[in-house]
């Protein structure tokens, strides 16, 4: 686990997500949520929480090929939304956890449904 005080220059960003440090600058300027602080000389440095919205930005973007505006919509919804899936994969496997979690439940119902009977 990776230290969440820890900062990092926009260049090990840069380098860690694989894209150029003018990308990370445009990106602050396009989302909101991405506000990297700044030290007292003004350089910029990034929290491990400024690299997972910079990730997430990278997924909307590259890999879902949304547009910056339906990035920046989708980004809010998730931020505002604290545990919705991100992705249609995520979603799939959120409903298979709780379809086991009531499975689980409804086994246990029924064993203490037949203990209760043998009390009679």
């Amino acid at each position: 686990m990776q230290n969440p005080e820890r900062r990092y220059s926009i260049g090990e960003v840069s380098e860690m997500l694989g894209v150029t440090v003018r990308t990370l600058r445009v990106w602050e300027d396009e989302f909101k949520q991405l506000k990297p602080k700044r030290d007292r000389v003004k350089r910029r440095y990034y929290l491990q929480e400024d690299i997972e919205i910079a990730r997430r930005i990278k997924q909307l973007l590259k890999g879902e090929r949304l547009s910056t505006e339906g990035a920046r919509i989708r980004l809010t919804q998730e931020i505002h939304i604290d545990g919705r899936p991100r992705t249609r994969q995520e979603l799939i496997d959120l409903v298979d956890e709780l379809e086991n979690d009531v499975r689980a439940l409804l086994d246990r119902m029924d064993k203490t449904d037949e203990l209760l009977r043998r009390d009679r």
